[in-house]
């Protein structure tokens, strides 16, 4: 199944994220306007919301802190990730599982 928030590069996996900042609990809730709806308790202030947003993708995807790296959407809540290491068909298999346990 081909999760359309996934896409591939040469270097991995890419992730289109729609960030919901100054929530109560910092999570992954489903999939939102072909993006991956991810919950953070932090504030949008001074990028402590896109840092939240890597750290929880590294601990979704067993990857280390430094193989996520933000390409895109630095001030908005429409944001792309490079999930490094990870080819897009592992990254769509992490996530169907993640989905299927909301």
């Amino acid at each position: 199944m081909s999760i359309s928030c996934i896409s591939e590069s040469e270097h991995g996996a890419i992730l289109q994220v729609l960030a919901v900042p100054r929530s109560s609990r910092t999570e992954i809730t489903g999939i939102q306007e072909n993006r991956c709806k991810i919950k953070v308790k932090a504030p949008p202030v001074d990028g402590e919301a896109n840092a939240a947003i890597c750290k929880a993708l590294a601990k979704y995807f067993g990857l280390p802190k430094s193989s996520i790296v933000q390409q895109k959407g630095q001030t908005g809540k429409q944001k792309t990730f490079l999930l490094a290491g990870l080819n897009m068909s592992e990254a769509e298999e992490i996530l169907e599982k993640i989905l299927s346990e909301l």
